[in-house]
């Protein structure tokens, strides 16, 4: 038998930022994360790719062939997106809190849990101090309270080294029981799930993983408001979500006479689908549906072929298919009418 090693990467990334939303001083940045990816295989074919995205789940179900005369093993990995704090206005779409795996990733290779490695590093300016944060005991996740309370903790003088390192910033305020001095985590946490593959030589298996995404939320939108249509990256932000008249139509509808917000919330998923490219052939059968929650949310989303299946889903369908782009979601909820009284 011959065994061969490939090292399986997947780019993730900080989403785009979104501008001022109308109404709205509350936004939250999503953070985009993708499926399996290895580096070029000559052997290995992704025979079908089923991916259902949702604000509430992602779940994607691969159907991979070995199509040589002998057995591959790979070194699948699958990276959480960057976690990056800069400050402490910084607002991140985080739905775990669980220090190692934000999105709750799990892998099943022919209905078996996947045992997965898990690998995090502390970058800050292009340096890498994890040993550093790690010596000091600081826990490395940089989203979550209980970290900065350790900070708080620390000596003054180590305190002052990682203001110096710029992997802390100092917050300083006043809550009405005196001013206050806390020291916040600013760095970047990179996390890699990884685990061994082996691909059998002349049969198929099936891979599945499910995670909760990152959502990006606002309390309102600027869609629909006259003023933002002559904003600089108005027509970037189009072609982000390939927004067309109908849909800002629909927007348009929803507002109340002499209103020049609609009542309207935004979420935004980003998915990496690029990825998809990188095997020995394009993906024999791709199937996609993208739902959007509720019947009463607008969506809006690039792609060739949609077709309406349910009251909320939406699906692709594409035979030997080559993704060229990735996926940028954009739904408008109806804010509850309690929010519209204030």
């Amino acid at each position: 038998m011959m065994r061969r090693t490939l090292t399986a990467l997947v780019a993730a990334a900080l989403a785009w930022s979104a501008a001022p939303l109308a109404g709205a001083n509350d936004s939250t940045a999503e953070l985009a994360a993708g499926g399996l990816q290895m580096t070029k295989s000559p052997e290995i074919e992704m025979r079908s790719e089923d991916l259902y995205i949702s604000a509430k789940q992602v779940r994607v179900r691969y159907r991979f062939a070995n199509t040589s005369t002998h057995d591959v093993t790979v070194l699948v990995a699958f990276p959480m997106p960057d976690i990056t704090t800069e400050g402490v206005d910084d607002m991140i779409s985080i739905p775990i809190q669980a220090p190692g795996n934000i999105l709750g990733f799990r892998t099943t290779v022919d209905g078996k849990p996947v045992v997965a490695q898990v690998e995090q590093k502390v970058v800050k300016d292009g340096v890498d101090r994890t040993a550093y944060l790690q010596h000091l005991g600081i826990p490395l996740a940089p989203h979550l309270a209980s970290t900065n309370q350790f900070l708080d903790r620390l000596p003054q003088a180590t305190r002052d080294e990682l203001v110096r390192l710029n992997l802390a910033a100092i917050n300083e305020f006043d809550s009405g029981k005196g001013w206050e001095k806390h020291w916040e985590a600013a760095w970047t946490l990179k996390t890699t799930y990884f685990w061994r593959q082996t691909f059998p030589a002349g049969r198929e298996i099936n891979v599945e993983h499910r995670y909760t995404p990152s959502v990006g939320q606002s309390a309102g939108t600027s869609w629909g408001s006259s003023y933002f249509a002559h904003e600089a990256d108005y027509a970037q932000r189009r072609d982000h979500y390939c927004i067309d008249d109908a849909f800002l139509a629909a927007v348009n509808r929803s507002k109340q006479p002499g209103d020049e917000s609609a009542p309207l919330t935004e979420e935004r998923i980003e998915y990496i689908l690029t990825t998809g490219a990188n095997w020995k052939a394009p993906i024999g059968d791709f199937h996609m549906v993208v739902d959007k929650g509720e019947a009463a949310n607008l969506v809006s989303f690039c792609g060739e072929g949609v077709r309406k299946i349910s009251p909320t889903q939406f699906e692709i369908r594409h035979a030997n298919y080559t993704p060229t782009r990735d996926v940028s979601i954009l739904i408008l909820k109806p804010m509850p009418a309690s929010w519209r009284q204030r």
